[in-house]
């Protein structure tokens, strides 16, 4: 049933309780993962035009390849793994890296912020599940959340 799951990644320790999914949905189905951090430069655009952008650029080139090399290691070695860390707006790029990478499922964490907070936080997962092309199974990423609900690779998928 799938093949080739897409994971985006922030490097969190929460964002592991979505990588538990996608790593028992790999070994059910044999499938690759494919694993994604999204330097979202935008949000770095308020910076005085005096900061070296090459330098946080840099930085944040490191914190994707610790993030996407993590999910290297948690991976038990029967479970393949590709990376990459790629620039631009989170939801577009994630969505866009779906279809030409053949991927037949995303998965990714949600933090499920409601009210006020999404209002001005917006849903990277929300914009996602309305945009992509394949299936998105989405894990919600409450820290107390986290011990009462094991792995289930026969979750839902919205």
């Amino acid at each position: 049933m799938y093949d080739r799951i897409l994971v985006p990644t922030d490097g969190s320790a929460e964002g592991e309780h979505a990588l538990e999914y996608a790593i028992e949905l790999a070994r059910t189905h044999d499938a690759t993962i494919r694993a994604v951090y999204v330097i979202n430069a935008a949000s770095y655009g308020g910076l005085a035009m005096e900061t070296a952008w090459d330098g946080i650029t840099g930085a944040l080139r490191e914190e994707g390849e610790v993030a996407v090399e993590r999910v290297k290691e948690l991976a038990p070695s029967d479970v393949d793994v590709e990376t990459n860390v790629l620039e631009g707006s989170p939801s577009r790029v994630i969505v866009d890296e779906a279809a030409p990478e053949n991927c037949d499922l995303v998965v990714m964490g949600t933090h499920g912020r409601g009210g006020i907070d999404r209002l001005l936080l917006g849903s990277v997962a929300e914009r996602v599940v309305r945009r992509s092309p394949v299936p998105v199974l989405t894990v919600h990423l409450d820290a107390d959340d986290q011990e009462s609900a094991p792995a289930d690779p026969r979750a839902t998928v919205e």
